[in-house]
């Protein structure tokens, strides 16, 4: 599904983020990817949605060879890859509904479609009754809630969540990573880049550390051990 042969990342004039990672996630996991401040999380993700090119090494998705993409392809690639973000990114001008169904409306998608999809992420995500709420009238877990129904619009195949729970509480951080692993049992690859240590050790899933932009430590059922 995902695979990162020998890839380094150096910004000038003398940063290396990423240096001679090796990584594959297959079809269906859950990883968590841990690591302090500067290791080269955010880098990773970025290489990950073509948003940045690596300086050396090959990165693929589901076979694709993503690291010399063409500007063209790019929407395509990001289509399969879902992200949520710390800080929800949501449109404060749009209702919960309109934010989710935006994503489909940029791509072209039939009113109809349009429609259906949305209801039944709204569903998924347990907010029906909130559709016509404003962000400003959600809270911060309701608020991400959209946020992961956005990104599920395109039916991706990959999700990723770039500290997803940094602005909640500890329930609202509980509702959210039990979501994300109810999306992952509906076959979802789920990368959870995240600080909290609770959260890696309750999932007891894989764990990926990053250190100095390697990776130091790669578990099957793992615990954060920073």
């Amino acid at each position: 599904m995902i695979i990162f042969q020998s890839v380094t990342k150096h910004y000038p004039p003398n940063v290396t983020a990423l240096e001679d990672v090796n990584l594959h996630v297959k079809p269906g996991e859950f990883v968590s990817i841990v690591g302090q401040s500067g290791t080269g999380k955010t880098t990773l993700i970025k290489l990950l949605t073509a948003e940045e090119r690596p300086t050396t090494g090959m990165i693929t998705v589901g076979g694709w060879d993503i690291t010399r993409l063409l500007a063209k392809d790019k929407p395509y690639l990001r289509r399969q890859i879902g992200v949520i973000f710390q800080d929800f990114k949501l449109l404060p001008k749009k209702t919960a509904a309109e934010n989710v169904s935006f994503a489909l409306e940029v791509a072209g998608k039939h009113d109809s479609l349009i429609r259906k999809t949305v209801n039944q992420l709204l569903r998924i995500v347990g907010l029906e009754e909130m559709r016509t709420r404003y962000p400003r009238h959600l809270s911060g877990g309701e608020q991400q809630r959209v946020a992961i129904a956005r990104a599920l619009a395109h039916r991706p195949k990959i999700i990723v969540a770039d500290e997803p729970t940094g602005n909640l509480d500890a329930i609202h951080t509980r509702d959210i990573i039990d979501l994300l692993v109810k999306i992952n049992q509906f076959g979802t690859t789920v990368l959870l880049v995240t600080h909290d240590r609770e959260v890696v050790n309750s999932l007891r899933k894989r764990v990926i550390t990053l250190e100095n932009g390697r990776i130091v430590n790669d578990q099957e059922h793992g615990r954060y051990m920073l």
